[in-house]
């Protein structure tokens, strides 16, 4: 899949089946259920979990969360890309990674 079908999916309204639980909360944070995203990553102990995690505290303003998190994903938290153009990179890499 990518980013042009992932973003129909949105539009859409439906969730691609089968899809990574980490592209799902992106999925779910895109379509404004930050809540249903922040629950399927706070349940997966990976470095990309962590990383999802992390930009979802940065959406919602909690930037001390959000380093913590970066920090256990082994990233820097990031001080230029928008948090638009953070979701793209994140769910590229993410889609990249599923192939």
């Amino acid at each position: 899949m990518n980013l042009e079908d992932f973003n129909s999916s949105i539009t859409a309204g439906i969730p691609p089946d089968p899809l990574d639980p980490c592209l799902l909360a992106m999925w779910y944070e895109k379509s404004g259920d930050w809540n249903k995203a922040h629950e399927i990553v706070q349940e997966i102990d990976t470095e990309m979990a962590s990383l999802v995690h992390a930009y979802l505290h940065r959406r919602e303003g909690d930037d001390s969360n959000a380093r913590y998190w970066y920090g256990r994903a082994g990233r820097r938290f990031p001080d230029r890309p928008t948090l638009d153009d953070e979701w793209l990179s994140l769910t590229g890499e993410l889609l990249a990674a599923a192939e």
